[in-house]
């Protein structure tokens, strides 16, 4: 179906979908095969040289990978996509697709602990240097960058600690070096922030967390300009990490309730936010649309709402942490984000356990910290269970 310009991005969400097939259907259909045949040796020529585009081996393309990568570029209000098997395919595809030996890289310190890993011991492999800046002095972008610079790398919200990065001016500052810029938007979602409007390059996403919702399969988004994605795409082609059709289909279909999910996710979390922050037994609450947040005007500026992520410290360290942990009742203790159901995750020991403590601790990561995934149930009952646990800090 083809995209209406004046449809709101959660009508693209939920009407975006391929070409129906002779059979009508109203869903899009699940297409599990590994390749695609043609009528005759002239078509599959013309195929391979790709003087035309048509599926041809689901490595390369799928429909249902296409629809995917399609409907989470126009919620980006990007040219183009493409989708891969994880968030990290994701990640390490761009780099590998857009970077080259003896190229520098700009990273914000404070990042995904696997993002972490790559950036510090794979890339290097590959010659490409890097420099680590503090999130959110935007001033000390400008310092690092090198005559070999071509690439700055961020995360806004960043995890764990939701530090929010000015998009505008780091953007600005970018172009006038010409440099790319690549931002993760997991924990935002396009439903909350659009990267590309504010002048980012490239967006990334892991489509495991919001966009699937309910901590069932793996994906990777890239979205970007057409002469961008097709660089992430050729790699991918040829490297493999390709993303199941199944995975496609199940997150084509849940992007259909984004909209409508994230509203109570920001709802509830908000709610919890304020809550904390009251709270005898809490050092410090995190959310971005907390007044208290060091970064409340750049969030309200760049983001429609806060997300479903809130981070605080509890009193005891690292103790108090496990304890508060090990006495949830209905929270789920996993490392995954993003579902219907509220998570808690405890960073120092589980997604940043590979960084020293010095490093965890220059970007807020402490002993005591919980990332606390707020999900979809009734709010009072995920206070209910925070509470209780509190009790036994």
């Amino acid at each position: 179906m083809k995209e209406k310009k004046k449809w709101h991005p959660a009508t693209k969400a939920v009407r975006l979908q391929m070409d129906r097939t002779y059979q009508g259907e109203h869903a899009s259909p699940l297409f599990l095969t590994s390749s695609f045949a043609f009528e005759t040796s002239e078509d599959i020529r013309a195929a391979f040289a790709e003087e035309h585009f048509t599926n041809t081996y689901s490595r390369y393309t799928n429909p249902n990978v296409e629809e995917l990568s399609n409907k989470i570029a126009a919620l980006e209000n990007a040219e183009a996509g493409f989708s891969v098997a994880s968030g990290m395919a994701a990640i390490f595809g761009t780099f590998m697709a857009l970077l080259k030996s003896g190229d520098h890289i700009i990273c914000s310190r404070s990042i995904f602990g696997g993002t972490n890993s790559v950036i510090t011991k794979y890339l290097p492999k590959f010659g490409i240097e890097y420099t680590y800046v503090d999130a959110v002095k935007t001033e000390e972008w400008e310092k690092a960058i090198k005559a070999n610079t071509k690439m700055i790398y961020f995360e806004t919200p960043t995890n764990p600690q939701l530090e929010i990065i000015d998009l505008a001016a780091v953007s600005a500052m970018a172009k006038q070096h010409n440099i790319l810029t690549v931002v993760d938007n997991c924990f935002a979602t396009p439903v909350l922030q659009r990267p590309i409007d504010f002048g980012i390059d490239v967006v990334i996403h892991s489509a495991t967390k919001w966009m699937d919702g309910q901590g069932r399969v793996l994906a990777g988004s890239i979205s970007g300009s057409k002469e961008l994605i097709n660089e992430v795409y050729l790699f991918c082609r040829a490297t493999g990490p390709t993303l199941s059709p199944f995975n496609a289909w199940m997150i084509s279909k849940s992007l259909e309730t984004l909209d409508v999910r994230l509203e109570r996710h920001c709802a509830n979390a908000l709610k919890v936010a304020q809550a904390l922050e009251r709270h005898p037994k809490i050092n410090l609450v995190k959310y971005p649309f907390l007044q208290s947040h060091p970064q409340y005007e750049i969030a309200k500026r760049q983001m429609s709402s806060g997300g479903g992520i809130v981070c605080f410290d509890v009193h005891g360290g690292l103790g108090g942490a496990q304890r508060f942990i090990d006495n949830l009742e209905m929270l789920t203790i996993t490392s995954n984000l993003g579902d219907s159901r509220s998570i808690v995750s405890h960073p120092t020991t589980t997604t940043h356990s590979r960084l020293t403590e010095e490093e965890r601790l220059s970007v807020g990561i402490t002993p005591g910290l919980i990332r606390l995934s707020v999900g979809l149930e009734y709010v009072d009952d995920i206070l209910d269970d925070i509470n209780q646990a509190l009790q036994h800090v």
